[in-house]
This record gives C-alpha cells, sequence and structure tokens, in this order.
C-alpha cells in the first residue's frame, strides 16, 4: 500500500512538476527564491491594550502583487495558492518563532452556506499547513460562524462593525479555556471581524490572543 502511494506521488509529480505559483517557474515549492526576494515582506507586530487580543503579527501590506493574489484565492477558486501563503510564513524563522510560543491555531470561520459556496475557508487551508509544519493543534470546531453575514469587503468601517456583532459563538468551549491561541485570517482591515472573535475566545477562557494575517490594509 505504502509503495502504490509512493508510486502515485511521483506520478504525479512527474506529469504536474510543482512550480512557483508567481511566476510559474519548475520549482521544488511553491515560490522560487527570485519571487520571494521580490517581495516587499513587512513581518511586522502591533501590541494591543485596549483590544480583545494582545498582538498582530502580519506579512504583508494589503497591496500591489500581494493584494491580487489574495483576491484571486479568495474570490476566484484558486484554492492551491495556500501554498504559496503557508510557505511563505514557513520560511521566516523570526516569524516561525513567534508562532511556536502558541498551543493552537484556530482560522477565522466562515458560515457553512459561504464554505459550501465557495467550496473552502481559505484561512483553514493554510492553517491546516501551519499546524502540521510547526506541531501546532488545530482547533476548527469551537469558533463557530452562526450568522452568513455580508462580506466584509463591500462595506464601510461603521458598517464592518455592526456587521460582525453577535455572528460567531463558542462551542467545545474545553478546547480553548487557559490556552495561547494563533487567530489566522488572510486580512485585517478596521479589525472588526479579529476583535468581535477575540473577544468571545477570551469570555469563554482564552488565555491569550495573537492575531495572524497574511496581510494588513487600513480604510477610513
Amino acid at each position: 500500500m505504502e509503495s502504490l502511494k509512493k508510486a502515485l506521488i511521483f506520478l504525479l509529480e512527474t506529469l504536474y512538476p510543482k512550480q512557483c505559483l508567481i511566476c510559474g517557474k519548475k520549482e521544488k515549492d511553491a515560490i522560487c527564491s527570485k519571487c520571494y526576494n521580490k517581495l516587499k515582506i513587512e513581518s511586522k507586530i502591533d501590541t494591543y491594550t485596549n483590544k480583545s487580543f494582545e498582538e498582530h503579527l502580519y506579512i504583508f501590506k494589503y497591496e500591489g502583487k500581494i493584494r491580487q493574489l489574495i483576491i484571486n484565492y479568495k474570490f476566484k477558486e484558486k484554492a492551491y495558492l495556500n501554498e504559496l501563503f503557508a510557505k511563505i510564513i514557513l520560511k521566516n524563522e523570526k516569524i516561525c518563532r513567534k508562532i511556536k510560543k502558541y498551543g493552537i491555531i484556530i482560522p477565522v470561520p466562515i458560515h457553512k452556506k459561504r464554505k459550501n459556496e465557495r467550496g473552502y475557508n481559505q484561512s483553514e487551508l493554510i492553517a491546516r499547513k501551519l499546524a502540521k509544519s510547526l506541531k501546532l493543534e488545530l482547533v476548527t470546531d469551537s469558533l463557530i460562524k452562526q450568522k452568513n453575514t455580508l462580506p466584509q469587503s463591500t462595506l464601510s468601517k461603521k458598517q464592518r462593525i455592526e456587521n460582525t456583532k453577535q455572528v460567531y459563538k463558542i462551542q467545545n468551549r474545553q478546547k480553548i479555556e487557559n490556552k495561547k491561541i494563533i487567530l489566522l485570517d488572510d486580512i485585517y482591515t478596521t479589525g472588526a471581524t479579529t476583535e468581535e472573535c477575540s473577544k468571545i475566545l477570551k469570555q469563554n477562557g482564552a488565555k491569550q490572543i495573537l492575531v495572524l494575517t497574511i496581510a494588513k490594509d487600513i480604510i477610513n
């Protein structure tokens, strides 16, 4: 059985060789060294004292090539781009050292109807790869989105805050009690989503929260 599995993997890699998901060059990883070096990696940590989470770690500004890649990933059925974003995070030792200080990783959930329409939760795909590589516990059945709200990207700052109220709930509370949690999302804009998710996690016993996003954007 194991030999058959290896043979299938070899066949797939031969027929469909891996390539850089930015330039298309044949490559073992999801991103080649040339494209990786071209990206303007911010890798910044914002620390808060007046939010429900303690820290926010983001990799990029939401602009240029990264903005287009995230749009393609979320809205244009390019689920395979999760490999690219996960690889960018995993290649950065500084980021990985920070992440390893936390015990579990929770992707910001999307409503089951939206997930069925899209076919995947973009944050969950990345979280799964990070959990596997960094030996974190992945929890997807505790923080739940119970209302199918309007997409945040279509709303103003004020509307985004209202759009997230009483949207999330907690089940399996024991999984988050007294835990240091990484809350993973794709983009941080107003912080309305991560603030609401963090608030309900803290209300249900979470000890500390690091918000991790691929990009950060600011709107007025």
